[in-house]
């Protein structure tokens, strides 16, 4: 028996659930897990399942006899191979912890990706980044070359087939042009606990006002700066006594721990766009094991 995964966003109507479980059934798979949203205010449907499949039933052949059901019913569905891995392109600036969380967490198998590369507009992190036998791109970017680099980014984008882009700690604004091209396919971490504290020195901003929480946000990018759809996040109490350095020092560990989570749901296939929000659902057993101790 092999393991897939079935993903179903559609306008909302009677049946679907009906129809994608017959079609497994009928193919002798067995459901191991599912879930499933309607939103009336969107009125849109979202759904996941993983099931077993027996081996004479093949990728290919589920996405090919699914086809007609989901023309007649206006289904946008995908069928993966459970725990396949997506490729994807980290791009990073000066700040290292979530780029070396990832880099963690993909060694012990704990994130079904590939990093095919990592972009950043300094060096800091290239030897680090090459002795993990990853590729390091610098790309300068200035207010001067800002449309030469964006086309020098896509360009690895394109050449290393990256099926997901993420922003950790990337400290520059991407274009609308790019937000557009890329829309669902690249995820940023942002320090703050959003919608609060946008833009730049989000920390400073929260110490200036006295928070009691600090946090992070993980979010789709779109044209709109910090405003995409939440994928994950996540807070940290802290008290009157701490600094602004300390709101960074602590915010670190809750930074890369929501990006983290973020990507683990999208490369799951677990996270659905809808309109300004995102759709999680909850993770299927067995899918936060590592595969490696260490």
């Amino acid at each position: 028996m092999s393991a897939y995964v079935l993903t179903v966003q559609c306008k909302s109507q009677i049946g679907i659930v009906s129809a994608v479980s017959t079609f497994l059934a009928e193919r002798g798979c067995n459901i191991l897990d599912a879930a499933q949203f309607n939103d009336n205010e969107t009125d849109r449907f979202f759904a996941r399942m993983t099931f077993e499949a027996r081996d004479s039933e093949t990728l290919e052949s589920l996405k090919a006899d699914f086809v007609p059901i989901a023309k007649k019913l206006e289904i946008e569905a995908g069928i993966y191979r459970d725990g396949e891995k997506i490729k994807v392109l980290v791009m990073v600036s000066r700040f290292g912890h979530c780029l070396n969380d990832l880099l963690y967490r993909v060694r012990v198998g704990a994130l079904p990706i590939e990093i095919v590369g990592v972009i950043s507009n300094h060096v800091d992190f290239q030897k680090l980044v090459v002795n993990h036998d990853i590729p390091f791109y610098y790309i300068k970017v200035t207010k001067d070359n800002k449309p030469e680099a964006e086309i020098a980014q896509m360009q690895v984008i394109e050449e290393t087939g990256a099926e997901l882009v993420v922003l950790a700690r990337y400290m520059q604004v991407l274009s609308d042009e790019m937000c557009q091209r890329m829309s669902g396919r690249i995820i940023n971490i942002h320090h703050s606990f959003l919608p609060s504290f946008k833009g730049a020195k989000p920390y400073q901003q929260a110490f200036e006002r006295g928070v009691k929480l600090i946090g992070a946000t993980a979010h789709y990018v779109t044209p709109d700066l910090d405003e995409g759809p939440i994928i994950e996040q996540d807070i940290v109490r802290i008290t009157h006594a701490q600094s602004a350095a300390d709101f960074v020092s602590l915010g670190r560990d809750v930074e890369s721990q929501v990006f983290a989570r973020a990507i683990h749901a999208h490369s799951h296939r677990r996270s659905f766009l809808n309109g300004e929000k995102a759709v999680v659902f909850p993770a299927s057993p067995g899918s936060f094991a590592s595969s490696k101790v260490g």
